[in-house]
């Protein structure tokens, strides 16, 4: 392993910053020289992150820098230091992609606004917390980022002010994500009162020989809790659907697809390197759980939506679920299996990225032309808007895990990492949740962009090509992802993991050659690709879980049978609605509305989705609480079993 100084890191985080006062100083005046610089500046730290692929995911080094040349003392980190290795430039490359493209994507969908001096301002502070968090080699450092990054959210997230459901969504965000931040803050000064350093490898290094002392339990619950927040972890999920729902769609794709990375990004570094966690089956078990309850409780909670972005914001919990859960099984003793669950949860990762920001911008898309989101409201824009559609058909059919888009290849890697690792319930949960995915976006599908258009949207044309271009390219990745899983693999995922488990070569960086070496003697070896994708391509393995699949619709469909034969159902003899129509039906408008389309699930299992929408209260104190018990039942548990 070797190191290299590189001005590209300080570059990639200093220029949106400094664009950011620039642009600050114009005021109200020179819209169109705004997003110029905007784009510039997403443009610019893209440019820097591609220029660091070669020397770090090709060569396997990392690249340094040390803010003003505070370089360390006998061995000793007395400044605040960038070192980006595999991990942080993966995530890096996903953080400025989207960023740019969101740009793009602004200068239409934003043009009806006004007060687009402060949007851009905010944007610009959003893209440079977020590749400050990633690259930066210094806990304290990510505390100040993850401000940064959570109070312009919280600004964007207001921006349309106008709108009480903006101000209402602002506010639980504010308080919900300030409560996260300071659990952080908690977890960071006591890591520091316990070592002495703010730097990531050198804390690393330290704690090697004596992980789990009463302080540092109590930190890594706080930081695991805090970090849930940013992540949408259940029950730390509540604030993202009215962000997401309330924010302008440029900014929501950044929110979901983007920012709730950093938490996972956050969470990998803390396991992995801080707590040198690969092994421990405590830590293994809480991701896995964790995570599992996760993807499960939101994807069921989006079959219950009819507004389009606020499904898409459950869902953005629900994918997070899968990728906790690979990252739990990451944490596994056989590291050929924790290999390939990392790998799973690195890979989705990068998918979700990709299709959740497309299909946020076809949510974007569809609210630009019709001016709602309300699936009850809409329906028959694949007439009037067929490139919309074409694009949310690839991203549906991506986040449902369908072959031979990437969403199948990442979810396939989960589902082998828990089934070998011995959580068979876990693949299967896995399984339905992807199933019920497909389901609730066979409703958007039916809702939205199928059946007879509403006489409100006869006059709707398609978006412009500047909104365009940014969907065909996520759609594309999503295509590409799917298709050459071995090149993503080689050049990605692969150089992203080998760094996650080879810690000693982060910390050599602080430390003179050979230092770290002697702790950590292991090498991780990757697992063959032919022997990760064996499963993607084996027949058999399909015919099992088409079997598996078509198991869970023949459940669906037998509960809406089963209540639809209910005699505790009372059905309204005048209304037509439930009726099925085979020619010379009066009813001008027969849309199936968002509520309508799973009502019998929903009706045989109304104790559950009862349950849940009654836990969803609105009310942030409830969620506050929720944050305040998630936070004691970690911390009995670590102390417990770590």
């Amino acid at each position: 392993m070797t190191s290299f100084v590189s001005s590209l890191p300080i570059i990639a985080i200093i220029t949106p910053f400094t664009l950011a006062f620039v642009i600050g100083l114009f005021g109200e005046r020179f819209l169109n020289v705004k997003r110029f610089l905007t784009f510039l500046a997403t443009l610019t730290s893209l440019i820097c992150v591609v220029l660091l692929i070669k020397p770090i995911m090709v060569d396997n080094s990392i690249a340094t820098y040390w803010m003003g040349n505070w370089i360390p003392e006998k061995q000793w980190a007395i400044g605040i230091g960038l070192e980006v290795d595999g991990l942080g430039l993966f995530v890096g490359i996903i953080v400025s992609l989207t960023c740019v493209l969101s740009s793009i994507y602004s200068v239409n969908y934003m043009e009806r606004d006004n007060g687009l001096e402060k949007y851009y301002a905010l944007f610009l502070l959003l893209t440079g917390s977020m590749m400050g968090f990633v690259f930066t080699g210094d806990l304290f450092n990510m505390y100040v980022m993850l401000e940064i990054m959570t109070f312009a959210a919280i600004g964007l997230t207001a921006f349309r002010n106008h709108l009480y459901k903006s101000i209402e969504a602002g506010f639980k965000y504010i308080v919900i994500g300030s409560l996260g931040s300071s659990l952080v803050l908690i977890g960071t000064c006591l890591l520091y009162a316990q070592v002495h350093t703010l730097n990531l490898a050198q804390i690393a290094s330290i704690l090697h020989g004596e992980k789990f002392t009463p302080v540092t339990i109590l930190a890594l619950a706080c930081m695991l809790t805090g970090y849930a927040v940013k992540a949408f972890l259940v029950p730390c999920h509540t604030w993202p659907p009215d962000a997401h729902m309330s924010a302008p769609s440029s900014i929501s794709m950044l929110l979901s697809g983007v920012m709730s990375k950093t938490g996972v990004y956050a969470i990998i570094r803390i396991l992995y390197m801080l707590y040198q966690a690969s092994g421990n089956k405590s830590l293994e078990f809480l991701m896995i759980f964790w995570g599992t309850i996760t993807m499960f409780l939101g994807v069921t909670m989006a079959l219950i939506q009819t507004d389009f972005k606020r499904l898409l914001a459950f869902h953005s919990v629900s994918q997070i679920g899968y990728i906790v859960t690979g990252i739990g099984v990451g944490l596994a003793a056989d590291r050929t299996v924790a290999v390939v669950g990392t790998m799973g949860a690195l890979y989705h990762m990068m998918n979700h990225a990709m299709f959740k920001c497309l299909l946020f911008l076809c949510a974007g898309a569809v609210l630009y032309a019709t001016g709602t989101t309300d699936l009850n409201k809409l329906g028959g824009l694949s007439k009037k808007m067929p490139y919309t559609t074409a694009l949310f058909l690839i991203g549906a059919a991506s986040i449902s895990g369908l072959p031979p888009f990437n969403g199948f290849v990442s979810k396939w890697l989960i589902y082998q990492a828990t089934y070998e690792s011995g959580y068979a319930i876990v693949t299967i949960i896995a399984l339905l949740v992807s199933v019920m995915t497909l389901a609730s976006f066979v409703k958007v599908a039916q809702s939205v962009f199928f059946g007879q258009l509403n006489e409100e949207n006869k006059d709707v044309k398609e978006i412009p090509w500047l909104m365009r271009i940014p969907m065909t390219i996520l759609a594309l990745a999503c295509i590409i992802g799917g298709i050459a899983p071995k090149f993503i693999n080689k050049y990605l995922i692969q150089p992203a993991a080998l760094s996650i488990y080879n810690i000693g070569n982060y910390i050599d960086v602080m430390f003179s050659k050979g230092y770290a070496a002697k702790m950590f003697e292991e090498s991780v070896k990757m697992p063959d690709m032919n022997y990760v994708l064996a499963g993607y391509w084996k027949p058999e393995a399909w015919l099992l879980l088409f079997f598996v699949l078509i198991i869970a619709i023949m459940i669906i469909v037998s509960m809406n049978i089963g209540s639809n034969r209910s005699s505790s159902v009372i059905i309204d003899k005048t209304d037509t609605k439930y009726e099925n129509f085979t020619g010379g039906e009066k009813e001008e408008y027969t849309q199936i509305g968002g509520h309508d389309l799973f009502w019998g699930l929903k009706y045989q299992l109304k104790g559950y989705f009862n349950t849940i929408h009654n836990a969803h209260s609105g009310v942030v104190n409830d969620y506050v609480l929720w944050v305040v018990a998630c936070l004691a039942i970690v911390i009995i548990y670590c102390f417990v079993l770590l």
